[in-house]
C-alpha cells in the first residue's frame, strides 16, 4: 500500500508577547519571540521525503523574512482556521484528508522532532489508521490519521498532562488501533530551555 501523506505544521507567527508566554519571564518578551522564530525556522528544515504536500498553518500574517523561508523550502502557507486547538486540528485534518489518504500534523515546539522521526510516523500509518509521538509533559508532539472524528479533539484539554491519556482512551471507544512512537519533549518551560544546548541551540538568558 503506498500512502500519499500530507504534513501539516500549526504554528503561532512569531510576535513579541504573543509567543512562548510561559517563557517570557526569563527571556522577555523579544526574547521568547526570538525563540519562537528559531524553532519555526528549524521545524521549516525538516525534510520533505515521505510527503505528497506540507502546508504551514499560521495564526497570523507572516512576516517577509518567515515568507520567503517557507516558499524557498516549498511549505504552502495558509491562515489557521477559526475556533480552539482541537476544532482546528480537526478541520485542517478533514481538509488534508480529502486530498490525501493520510495526514500527519506537528507543532514547532519540539527541537528533538526530525526527518527519521517523521519517517517513522509515516511508516507507521501504512499499519495503523492512527499514529501518536508522545511528549514527555503528557501531551503529544506528532498526530498521524488516515481518517477523523470529532472525539478525538472535542472537549480536550489542551496544554495539560491528560491529553495523549485522553486521545488513546477515546481511540479505544472508536475501536481505531494507534501506535505510539517514542516520547519526545517540547520547549514550553524554562526548564526546557537547557536542554536545547544539547542539540546545538543556545538560547540567552
Amino acid at each position: 500500500m503506498n500512502l500519499s501523506i500530507s504534513l501539516h505544521m500549526l504554528a503561532r507567527a512569531p510576535v513579541p508577547g504573543r509567543v512562548k508566554t510561559r517563557l517570557i519571564p526569563v527571556l522577555g518578551d523579544e526574547g521568547a519571540c526570538d525563540l519562537q522564530r528559531l524553532l519555526l525556522e528549524r521545524a521549516l528544515q525538516l525534510p520533505a521525503e515521505g510527503f505528497s504536500q506540507r502546508f504551514l498553518w499560521l495564526d497570523d500574517i507572516p512576516d517577509a523574512q518567515l515568507q520567503a523561508l517557507a516558499e524557498r523550502l516549498n511549505w504552502t502557507l495558509v491562515e489557521q482556521p477559526a475556533g480552539d486547538l482541537g476544532e482546528r486540528m480537526r478541520l485542517i485534518a478533514t481538509l488534508g484528508l480529502a486530498e490525501s489518504d493520510a495526514v500527519v500534523l506537528i507543532g514547532n515546539d519540539c527541537p528533538a522532532l526530525d526527518g527519521d522521526y517523521l519517517s517513522s510516523a509515516c511508516a507507521a500509518l501504512h499499519g495503523q489508521p492512527v499514529v501518536l509521538g508522545p511528549a514527555e509533559d503528557g501531551g503529544y508532539v506528532l498526530l498521524g490519521l488516515r481518517c477523523v472524528d470529532h472525539l478525538l479533539f472535542h472537549a480536550m484539554p489542551w496544554g495539560t498532562d491528560q491529553v495523549l491519556s485522553m486521545t488513546c482512551e477515546r481511540l479505544q471507544q472508536l475501536d481505531w488501533q494507534h501506535q505510539l512512537l517514542p516520547a519526545l519533549w517540547d520547549v514550553d518551560r524554562p526548564e526546557d530551555l537547557p536542554r536545547l544546548a544539547t542539540l546545538g541551540i543556545r538560547v540567552e538568558v
